[in-house]
């Protein structure tokens, strides 16, 4: 009786083990702290996934760029040294990847939702992207509409055609340096990390090329002025190693797909109210909320489409710029 209990109990641990060995983490990236929306919100994604799959996959949740700033994810997940990521599109992988940051493409969130959300025109294309460097795109994350944060007064903000006189932090990516000279801006194209600094310390007056959540999570002891002008419209891609995918037996895969897609649904239902949420926290923390109108936002986009969009279209190829534009205007 005794070996068979004992016989019993070593065969009970061994499956134990077995089954724990089975069992895949995935490492996943994303770009805010600890704690912020998008990290709420993977970490029930994650217990999602965990529950549908009886624990055979598991994240492992990276906060606030642990893993290296989202371009350098980007290549790592490329190569397979990272499984996933939440984040923005890295243009220093292909320029075409700044048809994503397109300024004013989209005028309002039902728009918004046609282009970026599942079969839009944007969406498609990201998608192919992404294929091409071993990635494939599990869904779109959608943040916000862009503005303009400043540590001082604004300058017209309402009129495009004034020369601000403001200095402003710009990504290193083109869209964004020419939509903020477009608006009357002096851009000053800065590493996220220095931007800051370089705000607190007067290097430049303001940033351009995030938005209310951003500029919160970020800037908020810097910004006494938000201009929420639409500069473009934030998406963030829920992105996997394509052989970290294939890696997964088939149930799984299907699981996490269909995560992804309740993930991303669920985003698109909850994105604008954050939104404003997050332009109440600026205002509660002490920022001047400009009051734009339909007619303003209108003026700006109308410049920016005239200057702007012929020089990005040759930035990331015309044909194929163009055919992504007409797709949009078609719908």
């Amino acid at each position: 009786m005794k070996r068979s209990f004992l016989y019993t109990a070593v065969l009970s641990g061994a499956l134990a083990l077995t089954s724990v060995a089975q069992a895949t983490q995935l490492k996943i990236s994303h770009i805010r702290p600890q704690g912020t929306t998008i990290d709420t919100e993977l970490r029930a994604f994650g217990e999602q996934l965990e529950a549908t799959t009886e624990g055979e996959v598991k994240l492992r949740i990276y906060p606030a760029s642990a893993l290296g700033d989202y371009s350098t994810v980007q290549e790592r997940i490329s190569v397979g040294a990272v499984d996933m990521a939440v984040q923005p599109a890295a243009t220093a992988a292909s320029r075409k990847m700044q048809i994503s940051a397109f300024p004013y493409v989209a005028e309002n969130w039902a728009q918004a939702k046609k282009i970026y959300g599942p079969g839009g025109a944007i969406y498609d294309a990201m998608k192919g992207l992404y294929a091409q460097s071993d990635i494939v795109m599990l869904a779109a994350y959608p943040v916000y509409f862009g503005g303009i944060a400043l540590n001082t007064d604004a300058v017209s903000p309402a009129d495009p055609s004034v020369e601000k006189g403001i200095k402003v932090r710009v990504p290193g990516i083109k869209s964004f340096q020419l939509t903020s000279d477009a608006l009357g801006y002096i851009s000053s194209p800065l590493p996220f990390s220095e931007a800051f600094t370089a705000v607190q310390t007067g290097v430049v007056d303001g940033v351009i090329g995030g938005g209310a959540e951003g500029y919160y999570a970020s800037f908020r002891d810097v910004t006494k002025t938000y201009v929420p002008i639409n500069t473009h419209f934030e998406v963030w891609y829920m992105i996997i190693n394509a052989e970290s995918l294939a890696d997964l037996d088939k149930d799984d895969q299907q699981a996490l797909k269909a995560a992804a897609v309740a993930f991303e649904e669920k985003r698109w239902g909850t994105a604008e109210a954050d939104q404003a949420k997050n332009e109440q926290k600026l205002a509660e923390y002490g920022a001047n909320i400009v009051k734009l109108t339909d007619a303003d936002l209108a003026a700006a986009a109308q410049k920016v489409r005239a200057e702007v969009w012929p020089k990005i279209l040759k930035d990331v190829g015309e044909d194929w710029g163009q055919a992504i534009l007409d797709k949009i205007a078609q719908h």
